[in-house]
């Protein structure tokens, strides 16, 4: 590994100013849960490891035009202890909830969790589902980037060598608004999504789904985002015909591989499954939260 230089730096200026002038590979560090371990495991060598967590700003979670500002640096357990953030965001939360331990999440950002890329990470389709938006800092200044267009590839983001992710802001969602999150895994604590499904749904005042966005998680490169999906619930009341729609749909959006955690044949059926319990635990929330 080569000589490796640790900087904290007290100002997203300096982070950046850092990032630029790096001649070598660079990783941030924020609750360092995977990158340290990467580290360790020498699937990584970064000559250069900034650590963001003494920028301030980056710790707070702070309402904003109806919804929340997230810091790039704010724990998953910080998450899981606000309570307002929990009352709108169920969804986002349940998938917060499966990173890692106890001791991981009092570590770990969804911000990490989103960069490092992972087609199975368990915080990305909830945070999609709900149209939150990464403010993404460079040399040029700041662009606002919707979730889904941040990883590329596995291992891969859409950030420039020079940029970091600052925060997100997940937007106040419509009345009668309901979103979860469910994964399956072959076991129940401290392992990593076989297939994951995300749905927020919005309804009229006659019970009729007028809004969908469903994400799949672990079936692709990239967390799959189907349009089909969501077509399959809006205009119904989220029926059994409507869910049997939403089945087929996301069997169909599936692109898995197979390995030793599930062949694909197994991924495409479980997907189904999944999306039929998911919408129908988004349906029941946004019937009781107005």
């Amino acid at each position: 590994m080569p000589d490796l230089r640790y900087e904290a730096p007290g100002s997203l200026a300096d982070a950046v100013r850092m990032l630029a002038a790096a001649g070598g590979p660079t990783r941030i560090l924020a609750g360092g849960t995977d990158v340290i371990v990467q580290m360790e495991t020498d699937l990584i060598e970064p000559e250069l490891l900034i650590d963001i967590k003494k920028i301030p700003g980056l710790h707070t979670i702070t309402a904003e035009n109806g919804g929340f500002r997230i810091g790039a640096a704010v724990s998953a357990m910080k998450m899981m202890d606000h309570a307002a953030l929990c009352a709108t965001h169920p969804g986002i939360i349940e998938g917060v909830k499966l990173i890692g331990s106890i001791q991981v999440k009092g570590r770990a950002t969804v911000a990490g969790n989103l960069c490092n890329a992972s087609p199975g990470a368990d915080s990305v389709p909830p945070m999609i589902t709900a149209g939150a938006i990464a403010r993404v800092t460079g040399p040029n200044g700041s662009r606002d980037v919707p979730v889904e267009q941040i990883p590329v590839a596995p291992g891969k983001t859409s950030l420039a060598k020079d940029e970091i992710i600052e925060s997100f802001f997940l937007p106040a969602l419509p009345r009668n608004s309901g979103g979860a999150y469910q994964r399956f895994t072959p076991r129940t604590e401290m392992d990593i999504a076989v297939v994951g499904v995300a749905v927020n749904l919005t309804l009229d005042g006659a019970g009729v789904c007028t809004a969908a966005r469903v994400a799949l998680g672990a079936v692709g490169p990239t967390v799959v985002v189907s349009d089909e999906c969501a077509q399959a619930l809006i205009g119904t009341k989220v029926d059994e015909a409507a869910l049997e729609k939403l089945a087929a749909a996301a069997s169909a959006a599936c692109r898995p591989i197979d390995d030793k955690r599930g062949t694909k044949e197994f991924r495409i059926k479980v997907a189904a499954v999944l999306a039929r319990r998911v919408a129908q635990q988004a349906l029941e929330r946004a019937r009781h939260i107005a």
